[in-house]
């Protein structure tokens, strides 16, 4: 049942953030064609497009661990026997694990530190905060999918993911 959540749950998040990048894109087109030919630009367009892509970042990394995406350097272990690949595989999952927790921990941390301080965006005084906690979800989900894949194996939550057939 956690499995099948957890797959689901990082799909929906992965559709979030695709979508939230979709929308930053026609955002940043529509500001460049009303700089170039309308000379009114989208003010605080920038501020918009860092806050949008660094959340959307963070809701597709437990899709990209789901997948097993992640840059893996095979160049040692390309004739390592299967049992020992799998090991390691577990291994740096349980690594990845573990950072996923570190970085929403310390995002929480920075959260609250900013909010305290009452940071705002330069041009559209838009609270701070909002960026350094529209990460924890995500690195939280990839967190949990990556330990599941530590404690389960690398497949465990993908033939979940693919579906019947």
């Amino acid at each position: 049942m956690i499995r099948l959540l957890l797959a689901t749950a990082a799909r929906w998040f992965a559709l979030f953030g695709a979508f939230l990048a979709l929308v930053v894109a026609v955002m940043v087109v529509y500001s460049i064609v009303g700089r170039a030919w309308l000379s009114r630009p989208l003010f605080g367009d920038v501020e918009i497009t860092q806050m949008g892509i660094a959340a959307s970042i963070s809701l597709c990394l437990p899709w990209c661990q789901l997948h097993r995406g992640n840059i893996i350097v095979d160049f040692f272990t390309q004739n390592a026997p299967a049992t020992v690949v799998r090991w390691l595989d577990g291994f740096g999952a349980a690594l990845l694990s573990a950072m996923g927790l570190l970085l929403a921990w310390r995002a929480c941390l920075g959260a609250t530190s900013v909010m305290s301080a009452n940071e705002q965006t330069m041009i559209l005084g838009l609270p701070m905060w909002w960026t350094y906690a529209s990460l924890v979800p995500g690195l939280l989900l990839a967190s949990l999918v990556a330990l599941c894949q530590a404690v389960l194996g690398p497949q465990a939550l993908l033939d979940l993911d693919r579906g019947p057939g």
